[in-house]
């Protein structure tokens, strides 16, 4: 069974992706913030992480860059509404930091799930 950690601080989207991916037969882990995040992919590694690009404790781009650093081959999608700039400046830094897929909130269930499935196969 393939496994997607998703690291979200946003409880009710975090809960609401988990019961998807579950419901479409994903293994799923989930951490509130990327230090929990990235602790439970170095004990467990997953064979997506999906990321929020903005969150209290550590951004986004931080959180890619330390994994890209430590597991260069992690798959990654990272999603954003963007701040005051909006989420465009947040998901063009992913995507040059190795993110395989970018996705602006809200966004499709059904076109992550296709992305999710393009990844992993």
């Amino acid at each position: 069974m393939l496994r997607i950690l998703i690291i979200l601080d946003e409880e009710e989207i975090r809960t609401m992706l988990r019961q998807v991916l579950i419901d479409e037969g994903y293994d799923v882990e989930e951490a509130a913030d990327p230090a929990e995040g990235t602790e439970l992919y170095r004990k467990k590694p997953a064979d997506l992480i999906i990321t929020d690009m903005i969150m209290p404790k550590k951004e986004g781009t931080e959180t890619i860059m330390d994994l890209k650093r430590e597991f260069p081959n992690v798959k990654i999608i990272a999603i954003s509404e963007g701040a005051r700039v909006g989420p465009e400046p947040y998901l063009e830094i992913a995507d040059g930091l190795g993110a395989d897929r970018i996705f602006t909130k809200p966004f499709s269930v059904a076109e992550l799930l296709d992305a999710i499935q393009r990844i992993l196969t």
